[in-house]
């Protein structure tokens, strides 16, 4: 595989200085939104890093105003296709970029700006540490516009903030802020407004600093702890999303989202 700093990605950029890599995601036009272009790069670049030993710790950000909009509403044809079994293979465009962040070797550090939504979320909480900037939030809008939400991120998020909170954050789709999200174990920081990216530099070189070795053994042994059962509960939520997606509340839940509405749920 060609070398991922030189590659010409189209969503996003990747620079190298030293032992820390930093990535930033790169679709304005949209808000950052997650299309499956977008998604796939991030897929790729994440898995061309995983076992780089010159890496010893990788950024991950958006703009200066926000991380990102979420998975593509505008690009939900995107992931039609034919027939049912290929349209559940392209719904693990989601799932597959998140699994890949999780597998990188190198310490992983989210620094988040403003809005950061839905699949922006699953991304994030796929890393090792978040710094947010003052002003910024986190919120999940999946089951209010009538889908599960699925990328395999629950558990994850469970593991941040337990299970009271994990309800909570994910059933009621309202927005988090950075001061809160400090509070429930969601970031390890809270930097100035606009500082998020400074302080996650901050935390690279601490992990840069550190002997190699011991840093990605102690990671990979509170994620085989932490992670061990991941799998047994999320293995059926892309058939959950197929579902719910093709049911009538998630088409009243996304018209009701563009007429700017309250959406009116039936369980259909």
């Amino acid at each position: 595989m060609s070398d991922p700093f030189a590659r010409g990605w189209s969503f996003l950029t990747a620079e190298l200085e030293g032992a820390v890599a930093t990535v930033r995601l790169n679709r304005p036009d949209a808000r950052n939104a997650l299309n499956t272009e977008l998604m796939v790069e991030l897929t790729e670049f994440a898995r061309a890093i995983r076992r780089r030993t010159d890496i010893a710790a990788v950024i991950l950000t958006g703009s200066e105003r926000y991380f990102s909009a979420g998975a593509d509403l505008a690009a939900q044809g995107e992931r039609r296709r034919p027939t049912l079994l290929e349209t559940r293979e392209a719904v693990m465009a989601g799932p597959d970029m998140c699994e890949a962040w999780e597998q990188v070797e190198a310490v992983t550090i989210a620094a988040i700006e403003g809005y950061c939504i839905g699949g922006g979320c699953a991304l994030v909480a796929a890393c090792d540490f978040r710094v947010m900037g003052e002003g910024a939030y986190l919120r999940l809008p999946e089951i209010p516009l009538g889908i599960n939400m699925s990328w395999r991120s629950i558990p994850r998020i469970h593991a941040l903030v337990g299970p009271a909170r994990a309800k909570q954050f994910v059933m009621f789709g309202e927005a988090v802020d950075a001061a809160e999200c400090l509070s429930w174990g969601f970031c390890e920081e809270v930097a100035p407004a606009g500082g998020a990216l400074e302080a996650a530099r901050v935390w690279a070189g601490k992990v840069a600093a550190l002997p190699p070795l011991p840093v990605r053994m102690t990671k990979e042994a509170v994620d085989a702890l932490d992670k061990a059962n991941h799998h047994a509960a999320t293995f059926m939520d892309r058939d959950q999303y197929l579902l719910t997606s093709r049911s009538a509340d998630f088409r009243e839940g996304v018209a009701a989202f563009f007429e700017k509405r309250p959406p009116k749920f039936s369980g259909d």
